[in-house]
């Protein structure tokens, strides 16, 4: 029996959520869902005649605001329904998948190379859990609607969260008349439901702090742990043991994530700024989390050109994707980098960095800039 609903209610009934008509309907709807992806798979006569299996229970879709719920009760969903045939994953480390399987098939030029990739990567799985879809370039859009039409022949439910309305994905995009069919696809098999209330828990859990705190120390440590507590509800009791994560980078390598958590990461300005990192890894790290704790930033003079290099193009990164900045340095944006190679095209960043402290940049969603284009 599902504990979706149940679960739900108990974290209103501690405080932790307020009433919300939105997110009761969609946990209404998952709740049921859970029942009915935990009922045996249907064997019928099409079936057994044709070698498929039965349609699959319809999907969900939940989009809305920032910090309205949507990760949370598709995390319900997914913790809570009793099936090991399930996968949660990020929608664009789900993509690059999918590309490099699509490259290695289409050197084998054996015919159409989405029919064996969408049977491997449906293989084994009844649920598939995506976080935050944005569709922000012309690779992905073309090649969804033939691959999740092929999937969903596999007995697949699909549920997704999104910042936007299916009908506004990959909005402005190019060639975006071929990508229609996945749009009339998801209103197809999934339920859209919108989560729109009145709190932005993330903001609220984040409170009045200002983002960027100076100096560097232990009373600006202290406020950033806090924050990161905050932003993912870690137990109190676990706090010493935080998970970290191996963040895949395209291209075959990983980056190591000291803490990650709900979509929030911590890294050291040394490690993200001063080894030998490029675009790929801060292109990583800026689809793949919605908040990043960045620490340790240094003034940067002449002798730090590499670093300050790396840091334009890690701010470039989170800013183009919306990524929420939560920092501490020994100087403002201002005073950051005066001298050196490229000082005067960083007034450029820190006029980013200032605009990523604004409220308003902080109520954008998650890759709301990378999604207006192709």
């Amino acid at each position: 029996m599902s504990q979706v609903l149940a679960r739900y209610d108990s974290l209103i009934a501690a405080g932790e959520l307020r009433a919300d008509p939105d997110q009761r309907a969609a946990a209404v709807r998952l709740d049921r869902l859970a029942t009915e992806l935990e009922a045996p798979p249907s064997r019928g006569l099409l079936a057994r005649l044709t070698g498929r299996q039965a349609p699959s229970p319809r999907g969900v879709y939940l989009w809305g605001g920032v910090g309205r719920g949507k990760s949370m009760l598709m995390d319900l969903l997914f913790h809570c329904v009793a099936i090991p045939e399930k996968r949660r994953v990020h929608f664009h480390e789900f993509m690059l998948e999918v590309h490099d399987r699509l490259n290695v098939e289409r050197k084998r030029e054996a015919g159409n190379p989405v029919p064996p990739v969408a049977a491997a990567m449906a293989e084994g799985l009844r649920l598939l859990a995506f976080d935050e879809m944005v569709i922000n370039n012309t690779a992905d859009a073309m090649v969804l609607s033939r691959l999740f039409s092929e999937m969903m022949t596999h007995g697949l439910t699909v549920v997704a969260t999104s910042n936007r309305p299916p009908d506004d994905l990959y909005k402005n995009g190019l060639q975006r008349q071929s990508f229609l069919p996945f749009i009339a696809l998801l209103k197809e098999r999934l339920d859209v439901m919108p989560l729109n209330g009145p709190v932005d828990y993330r903001r609220d859990r984040l409170g009045v702090m200002d983002t960027w705190l100076v100096p560097n120390g232990p009373e600006a440590t202290a406020k950033l742990s806090a924050a990161f507590f905050r932003l993912t509800d870690y137990p109190v009791e676990d706090r010493d043991h935080v998970p970290s994560e191996e963040l895949a980078v395209h291209g075959g390598r990983t980056l190591h994530v000291p803490k990650s958590l709900k979509g929030v990461a911590v890294f050291s300005f040394k490690r993200l700024c001063r080894e030998a990192r490029g675009a790929p890894d801060y292109l990583a790290i800026a689809r793949h989390y919605h908040t990043v704790i960045l620490v340790g930033i240094p003034r940067l003079g002449p002798e730090n050109r590499n670093e300050a290099a790396r840091f334009v193009t890690l701010i470039d990164a989170l800013y183009e994707h919306k990524v929420k900045l939560l920092a501490a340095a020994d100087a403002l944006p201002e005073h950051l980098y005066e001298q050196g190679d490229g000082a005067f095209e960083f007034e450029r960043t820190v006029s980013r960095l200032n605009e990523m402290r604004s409220e308003d940049y902080l109520a954008a969603g998650h890759g709301e800039a990378a999604a207006d284009g192709a």
